[in-house]
């Protein structure tokens, strides 16, 4: 399977160099590998040129876009910024982030879990964070959920979903609409990639907001996104977070924010929640 691998890259000039080492040394090596420098103003970009010189599947493309902080909108629209400029004969394609250090196996065994179900549309590890001197599990989500920092996509099933939506919750409608599909999202416990930045270091509240219009945005309607804030709330160990996904959810209703998904499609991720909560309960 070829594998091509784009990572969006603001200011990461403290970790890129280590993820792109650790993509380099994989036991299977990507066929190519861009990263798209989303105006940064250190060196993430003479950093990248360096490996680039080093590794020819290193490819490096500069992006110029708005400094405003936009979950969501800003990654994806540098992800495509360099999807486009690869051909498409690619298999496997990742959208990963720019501060991770992947296990040397990472590559070789997402390819095998594509290669031993012709049903998995969707493969990943999870990450990991330090604590002391230990890597543990980042526990953010659940076990059926691939971060999107880790994101890798069997061609057909990245065709049948369609462009991942510029928006926060970009990395759950993926998931919910390869199922709809009938792909399955296959995860690996065995596959703990270091995450050098972890993600509760920066909450902000316009994030919270931009969270609770993305329930909105996947129709999940009031109760689903009710449960679904308390459980992101708890592992964020925030309360105040609660707070603001329910403002988000109920700003966006007010304001008639478009939807992410059809109403078909509505009808399947309410179905397929509600039916993973009776699961978890029974």
């Amino acid at each position: 399977m070829k594998i091509y691998i784009v990572i969006p890259a603001h200011n990461e000039a403290n970790f890129i160099g280590k993820t792109l080492q650790s993509l380099a040394d994989q036991s299977l090596k990507p066929d190519k590998l861009i990263v798209v420098d989303d105006s940064s103003t250190d060196d993430t970009a003479s950093i990248v040129e360096k490996f680039a010189v080093e590794h020819s599947f290193i490819k490096l493309i500069r992006n110029n876009s708005s400094t405003e902080h936009a979950p969501g909108s800003k990654v994806i629209n540098a992800f495509y910024k360099g999807f486009y400029e690869l051909d498409d004969s690619f298999d496997v394609i990742c959208k990963f982030d720019a501060d991770l250090i992947f296990p040397e196996n990472y590559l070789e065994k997402i390819v095998q879990h594509f290669e031993n179900d012709s049903l998995a549309g969707m493969a990943g590890g999870f990450c990991s964070v330090q604590r002391k001197d230990k890597w543990i599990p980042e526990n953010l989500t659940g076990k059926d959920h691939i971060r999107g920092a880790l994101k890798a996509y069997r061609k057909h099933c990245f065709i049948q979903i369609g462009e991942l939506k510029p928006a926060m919750g970009w990395d759950t409608a993926d998931e919910l609409l390869a199922r709809f599909h009938g792909w399955k999202v296959v995860t690996d416990e065995s596959l703990l990639v270091k995450h050098l930045r972890p993600t509760g270091m920066n909450y902000f509240e316009h994030s919270g907001r931009k969270q609770g219009e993305a329930f909105y945005r996947l129709r999940y309607g009031i109760f689903l996104s009710l449960i679904a804030s308390a459980k992101l709330a708890a592992m964020k160990m925030n309360p105040f977070a609660f707070l603001h996904y329910v403002s988000g959810y109920f700003q966006a209703q007010n304001k008639k924010r478009p939807f992410l998904v059809s109403e078909e499609e509505g009808r399947f991720i309410r179905k397929l929640r509600w039916a993973n909560i009776r699961k978890k309960i029974a």
